[in-house]
């Protein structure tokens, strides 16, 4: 029995150290999270520049993705289907879909590519990434009328999808 209860307590402190360390690198990958302001950025489209400044005021999606990225590439057909089909024209609402280290080109090839219809941004630098997070995508952030996130989330899942959009559909209600 000893030995049981040993064995328990040795698992209990593994657990609770890859717990720690977990938490550790999410504070060290994480630059903003829930109720922060939104940092301040400039986004340059084609058609198009978006500030955070000039999106004061609605509610606005914000989403980080990369071309060669498994997860993004199953997320962005759901957005467009279940995000922008339904909120485009709702004057209270913004969507930015960010391409993490992409140029316009690039971008473009990709949406052609993938027949997708997403107001696109480049962010070839990171620049705009950088004051969000260190690394992961996809990532979403919903950022609520007077500037302050209200929601984040680091990867794709349905139910984490769904979550998203019910939450924008109490805020554009």
């Amino acid at each position: 029995m000893k030995i049981v209860l040993k064995v328990i307590l040795a698992l209990a402190v593994i657990i609770g150290g890859y717990t720690s360390i977990a938490w550790a690198n999410s504070d060290e990958v994480d630059y903003v999270k829930v109720g922060d302001k939104v940092p301040a950025f400039e986004l340059k489209g084609i058609e198009s520049s978006v500030s955070a400044e000039s999106l004061k005021g609605k509610v606005v999606l914000i989403n980080f993705f990369a071309t060669w990225c498994g997860p993004c590439v199953k997320e962005l057909p759901h957005l467009e289907k279940e995000v922008w089909k339904e909120f485009k024209n709702n004057e209270e609402f913004a969507l930015l879909v960010v391409g993490r280290e992409h140029s316009q080109e690039e971008i473009d090839i990709f949406a052609q590519k993938k027949s997708l219809n997403l107001p696109f941004y480049p962010d070839p630098e990171r620049e705009v990434f950088s004051k969000f997070a260190k690394q992961n995508i996809p990532r979403n952030f919903i950022v609520d009328k007077d500037g302050t996130i209200i929601y984040s989330a680091v990867g794709y899942s349905d139910k984490e999808f769904n979550k998203m959009i019910q939450l924008l559909k109490n805020k554009l209600k």
